[in-house]
């Protein structure tokens, strides 16, 4: 079974990575490069929370968290995505009660201009900057005790959604698509190579319709 062999090779010698950037850079030889815009979004994926298994434990790597009024265990998989391509180009994974703001530097480039994120970004304009010095901070902003959120940062909210939806999309892909909306693996290192070779292909559905018109032009 040479294709199924092929899969276990690359996780075995953890050649995600690789794949997601010879991946890329087909895609920029098409034509659809990464630019100076980058939208960071972070998705939670479930791990087995049952301890009837042959250990009698849950994995020590993976953790809980609560996204509003559920909890979740598992781990989290964090993106940095072009706001204009929609392309995958920064990949990181942690155990799901690691905040999103601790891997912005993984996931920006340093070339940004324009970083989006949702209010789980919100105060990091120094962490942004530290990679990415030219890079404004277009993150969402959040009411605070004692300060709501004003009529016109609703609206400028509004406008940095729209543009942030598009770094959802890729996970709507990720989960349905390719049907990572669980851990396969015990321990993050096994499922965070197959995470980065799920994004590679992401990013190939992702485009698969311009580069067929492109291959006939």
């Amino acid at each position: 079974m040479p294709v199924v062999r092929g899969v276990h090779l690359i996780e075995e010698n953890r050649l995600g990575k690789v794949m997601l950037a010879a991946v890329n850079d087909h895609l920029k030889a098409k034509g659809f490069k990464v630019g100076t815009g980058t939208i960071m979004d972070a998705t939670l994926i479930s791990a087995p929370s049952s301890t009837k298994n042959e250990k009698g434990e849950r994995d020590p790597e993976m953790h809980q968290t609560r996204k509003g009024n559920q909890w979740y265990f598992g781990m989290k998989g964090h993106v940095g995505v072009d706001s204009k391509e929609r392309i995958i180009h920064s990949v990181e994974v942690t155990s799901a009660n690691v905040h999103d703001s601790r891997v912005i530097s993984d996931l920006l480039h340093g070339k940004e201009t324009k970083v989006w994120g949702d209010s789980a970004y919100q105060g990091q304009k120094e962490a942004i900057r530290a990679v990415a010095p030219a890079a404004k901070d277009m993150t969402n902003r959040r009411a605070a005790r004692g300060r709501p959120v004003s009529d016109e940062e609703r609206s400028k909210n509004t406008t940095k959604s729209k543009v942030r939806a598009r770094g959802e999309h890729p996970f709507l892909i990720i989960k349905r698509i390719f049907g990572f909306a669980h851990v396969r693996y015990r321990g993050l290192a096994k499922n965070k190579n197959r995470f980065v070779v799920i994004c590679a292909l992401a990013n190939l559905y992702i485009k698969r319709h311009a580069l067929l018109r492109r291959c006939h032009a």
